[in-house]
């Protein structure tokens, strides 16, 4: 039985501001040595900082661990609350 995205496990863990380790990873939307965009369960993930890499990166189980200097990690929204948005920008049109 497959699982819904409320259901779904996703952890962040930062070590020492220079390792992250996170589950509930879903795509890689772009990278380069100083930000990474991913979409996981929780909603757009941004990780900024300094010589960034990942250096794991196992799609089927959605984790993925980043190293390098961690200046910050902003989450943008979730899919739960896109789907509310467009049904009431949809009501009033």
């Amino acid at each position: 039985m497959e699982l819904n995205k409320a259901e779904k496990k996703s952890d962040l863990v930062i070590e020492n501001r220079k390792k992250i380790a996170i589950t509930g990873v879903e795509e890689v939307v772009s990278f380069n040595d100083e930000n990474i965009v991913l979409n996981t369960n929780l909603g757009n993930l941004t990780v900024k900082g300094n010589e960034l890499k990942m250096n794991k990166l196992d799609v089927q189980n959605g984790e993925m661990v980043i190293t390098g200097k961690i200046n910050s990690l902003i989450y943008y929204g979730s899919e739960s609350s896109k789907n509310k948005e467009s049904i009431l920008s949809k009501l009033f049109r």
